[in-house]
């Protein structure tokens, strides 16, 4: 092999292939990437669309594979129509995508791949014999079960569903980074076959930096003039550019009329957009903002939509939240009803989306003291270190699969 890994993962070559759709997957890659960088590995991403957009941001070495994704109406909303008379189309894509894996993966060499939420790089390391590690946090797709798509969500379950389930079970492990049952942010996307279920993790939250390390809160309040009696409002809105954009011009018409006690600071996940801030009153509009982690630290509610990496963000920083899914977005739907389930978060939809219902939401979670013991019940059970677990398993991967001797995990 002509590695050695007693002293970490020097010389260990991983694959990264995050699904490209949003900041999620490859966000979440990306501190696992670092501390693998700063143990002496080699890494390579493969990914799209906006993956791509970050991976070339944050300077870690890419290769840009096949565009795959679904169609997103005006609204922001999940158009299924579309999506289902693109199938024909999609499947060509897909299996180039799987043909482009192979190719990359090739010219590579990996010892291991991890992927994220992405069949497509796990068909291709099985094809070529590469142990893989998988990240999810939907095992299965779920298709609305609105009555003009009825047919299509019996067809899906029954068939293509199954297939996209069955696929994940050729990685080597599946680790989910999420909280252990029964507080799992995402249980409602998580039907996994019992035959699969070995291969599960819980990891925990993977986080580029713990709260206790962020110390620039304090002058992010200060900046913004947040007062001892005033609250400050943070809404990061990511995801793809046609589902953030119709949330966006919601979201900034309300702020806007919002009292005087509030602060508000908007980004608005535009990787090349610059980190400016424009100022329309008591809003503070930011195109993208790097250390969003002194932000999220410094309010006292998150506005988003209810991405799962969002959701568990939010969560290990203790911060109560205000979710809008994405309309038709069954996964965030199933995160967002979970997270108010746990009584960490309040659900808008975006259609009831009104200044009246947003300002008395976030009255309602100011004066209430659940949310704050709930979260902190929370942080108390599910405080694992994702990136760490995230690594460890890597390393005994690793180590079954080559017989070497044990990684370091703390170098």
């Amino acid at each position: 092999m002509g590695w050695a890994l007693s002293g970490g993962f020097e010389g260990v070559r991983v694959y990264f292939s995050p699904c490209g759709i949003g900041f999620g997957h490859v966000g979440r890659c990306h501190p696992i990437a670092e501390e693998l960088l700063r143990r002496g590995a080699t890494i390579l991403f493969s990914t799209y669309r906006e993956g791509a957009e970050y991976v070339k941001k944050v300077g870690l070495p890419l290769v840009e594979s096949p565009s795959i994704g679904f169609s997103v109406n005006g609204m922001g909303e999940v158009d299924l129509k579309r999506t289902s008379i693109q199938t024909p189309v999609a499947i060509p894509r897909f299996l180039r995508q799987v043909n482009a894996e192979i190719e990359n993966m090739r010219a590579f060499r990996p010892d291991i791949v991890v992927s994220d939420s992405r069949l497509s790089s796990i068909l291709a390391a099985r094809l070529l014999d590469v142990p893989t590690v998988l990240i999810l946090n939907q095992f299965q797709p779920i298709i609305p079960r609105r009555r003009r798509f009825f047919n299509l969500s019996k067809i899906a379950d029954g068939g293509v569903l199954t297939l996209i389930g069955e696929g994940w079970g050729l990685s080597d492990r599946i680790l989910i980074p999420d909280f252990p049952p029964p507080h799992t942010i995402s249980l409602g996307n998580l039907r996994i076959p019992r035959h699969i279920a070995r291969l599960v993790r819980f990891i925990g939250t993977i986080l580029p930096v713990k709260p206790s390390e962020v110390n620039g809160w304090k002058r992010v309040r200060r900046e913004l003039g947040v007062g001892e009696d005033e609250y400050l409002l943070f809404a990061p809105i990511s995801g793809p550019r046609e589902e953030r954009l119709p949330l966006i011009a919601i979201l900034m018409r309300l702020f806007e009329e919002f009292p005087e006690k509030y602060r508000i600071v908007m980004s608005l996940g535009e990787v090349n957009g610059g980190s400016t801030p424009r100022r329309k009153g008591n809003l503070t509009i930011i195109p993208w903002i790097p250390e969003r982690f002194d932000y999220l630290k410094a309010c006292d509610i998150v506005v988003s939509r209810a991405g799962h990496g969002t959701i568990m963000q939010s969560i290990s920083f203790g911060k109560p939240q205000i979710l809008i899914p994405t309309p038709g977005h069954t996964e965030q739907y199933s995160n967002a009803r979970r997270a108010r389930e746990l009584g960490v978060a309040e659900v808008i939809e975006q259609e009831e989306l009104t200044l009246d219902v947003l300002l008395q939401t976030v009255e309602e979670i100011l004066t209430a003291k659940t949310y704050a013991m709930n979260l902190r019940r929370l942080g108390e059970k599910g405080r694992l270190d994702g990136v760490e677990n995230a690594l460890r398993e890597i390393a005994k991967l690793v180590r079954e699969t080559f017989g070497t001797s044990p990684v370091t995990l703390r170098p």
